[in-house]
């Protein structure tokens, strides 16, 4: 089955960090960092729709002005997300041109950004092509858990890091993958076509049995149509299985609080995308510069499971010795220490007992937890679990006395004991 979101790290290794995805059967795309985009025709340009922004160093934020010129007269929107200073910066870029002849162009184009505080809240903003780009405040909204976009298919969660400045790291969640049995459609008496896109969005939105789906399609001897329950589609034709997790984390800090932090993010993740700028032995270097060596980058890897690891934004003092830099990533990622899972550990945050008066998620041991059987009354409005009346992600570790306890679904679920030294 081909993935239905393909991810293109767009400059390689040692460009400008752009992370573009694909949604292959929506007709949109998803873009991390908005550096260099000359390599990204107009036609990927204008699919996507949501851009986010860990900072507004200039290799992670210039490519927003040909992203702009693409769009003018052609995008009705896009969403924007950044860390604090967001929309200052972004309100500059724009004051920085004339566009007195704006409003002879087709559509009124608009940006709407947020900017997201250290405690999750955001502050939003709208600048349209129909008012000169000017400004213009909109409510503000909570981003509980992190969660900072939340779809019937996805999510995009973030984390904030050090480099220094606040920064942002991404995780983009797939809810369920859909593969659909084409021999079994045949069986059916049914064929593949457009409808599908219908089909999939219907089972995303966990829509009842017995909704209708128009099934259409051509084949030599014309065109068919018919009607078919998606109850009967979900049992004889479909595979309902985990979607994709894949991670951006660049530019931080190698301290242990920002490796802890990453590994949550990224725990479990199809595809870590990581920066690994500087080599083990270029440390110092890399400590005063605030970025991760190659051997951090695998190290947290390794702490976060990721099953598969790509690691980019090499400093160009290693052109040439690429191999290196990915050697020691890799090393690094199949120590056996344990050193830093170890590191990540001690920091989780310790969130004491339940207290009876405050909103907490179920807490339920490992054996009792099946993601595909999971009640849903034991999962909350939001994608997150609640301890203390304290939101935290999905995916989250946390430490209740000396219990290790992780957010599925909306419920706590028994990891074992993290004893501290």
């Amino acid at each position: 089955m081909r993935p239905a979101i393909s991810a293109e790290l767009v400059n390689g290794a040692f460009g400008d960090p752009v992370l573009y995805l694909d949604f292959r059967d929506a007709r949109r795309a998803l873009l991390f960092d908005v550096g260099d985009v000359g390599l990204l025709p107009p036609r990927k340009l204008l699919r996507i729709t949501d851009l986010f922004v860990s900072h507004t160093h200039m290799d992670h934020f210039a490519g927003f002005d040909r992203l702009l010129r693409v769009c003018l007269g052609r995008g009705p929107r896009l969403r924007l997300y950044g860390p604090p200073g967001f929309l200052e910066r972004l309100e500059h870029k724009l004051a920085a041109y004339t566009w007195n002849l704006v409003h002879r162009y087709p559509g009124d184009f608009t940006l709407e950004a947020r900017e997201i505080a250290p405690d999750w809240s955001a502050r939003a903003a709208r600048f349209r092509s129909g008012g000169a780009f000017a400004r213009e405040p909109l409510p503000g909204a909570q981003c509980a858990g992190g969660v900072l976009l939340d779809e019937p298919a996805f999510r995009v969660r973030a984390e904030f890091l050090d480099h220094g400045i606040p920064c942002l790291g991404f995780a983009f969640e797939e809810k369920a993958h859909v593969n659909v049995w084409k021999n079994r459609l045949a069986e059916m008496g049914l064929a593949v076509g457009p409808w599908l896109r219908e089909l999939k969005r219907a089972v995303a939105e966990d829509r009842a049995d017995d909704t209708p789906i128009r099934v259409r399609w051509h084949d030599h001897e014309g065109a068919h149509e018919r009607h078919v329950a998606l109850g009967e589609l979900r049992a004889r034709a479909l595979q309902i299985v985990p979607g994709q997790k894949i991670a951006y984390v660049t530019d931080v800090r190698g301290t242990p609080e920002n490796a802890a932090r990453i590994a949550r993010l990224a725990a479990g993740a199809d595809v870590l995308y990581i920066e690994a700028v500087f080599l083990e032995a270029d440390g110092a270097h890399a400590e005063r510069k605030q970025h991760l060596t190659a051997a951090q980058a695998g190290r947290i890897a390794r702490a976060a499971r990721a099953r598969n690891v790509v690691p980019f934004h090499f400093s160009p003092r290693y052109l040439g010795r690429e191999a290196e830099l990915r050697a020691e990533l890799e090393r690094a990622r199949a120590d056996t220490t344990d050193a830093q899972e170890m590191a990540v550990k001690e920091t989780l945050p310790q969130v004491g007992a339940p207290d009876p008066e405050l909103k907490n998620s179920p807490i339920i041991d490992e054996g009792e937890y099946d993601p595909e059987e999971a009640s849903p009354g034991l999962e909350t409005e939001a994608p997150v679990c609640y301890f203390n009346g304290e939101a935290f992600a999905l995916g989250t570790y946390v430490r209740s006395g000396s219990e290790l306890l992780k957010c599925e679904r909306g419920v706590w679920v028994r990891k074992g004991e993290q004893r501290p030294d």
